[in-house]
């Protein structure tokens, strides 16, 4: 079965594997803002309204997110998303160093939170992990 596209833009896409329960982003270029925030909004949303609990982060396009975002992300996206239940976290680093940096940030305040995540170089590795995990 494919994959839903639940967003599609210059930016971003945000696709949901319906029988894995897995929202996929990918990331363009930078993106920070408005985008940004749209992008984990909606993959929020699907994960509430289908129960998933596994995401897959392919942000080697994007950059560090700048301090609005972050903040935004700890005290607004972040809650939100732990009592949807999200256990699971595939994630492909940022080229740049310094979203690589900001990323394990955001690593490590969710692994302190009981979300497992692991880091690839391969988007098929990171989804048949995903696939793998219970």
């Amino acid at each position: 079965m494919p994959p839903e596209v639940i967003l599609d833009n210059e930016y971003a896409t945000v696709w949901f594997y319906p029988k894995d329960k897995v929202i996929h982003h990918q990331f363009h270029k930078f993106i920070h803002g408005d985008k940004f925030r749209e992008v984990l909004t909606r993959g929020a949303d699907i994960m509430g309204e289908q129960g998933a609990v596994k995401w897959l982060s392919d942000d080697r396009l994007n950059s560090a997110v700048p301090k609005e975002d972050t903040a935004w992300a700890l005290s607004t996206w972040m809650p939100r998303i732990q009592t949807i239940g999200w256990k699971y976290w595939a994630v492909l680093y940022p080229d740049k160093k310094i979203g690589q940096i900001n990323l394990s940030y955001f690593i490590r305040e969710l692994s302190q939170q009981g979300v497992t995540a692991e880091v690839f170089d391969d988007v098929d590795e990171a989804l048949n992990w995903l696939r793998s995990v219970n």
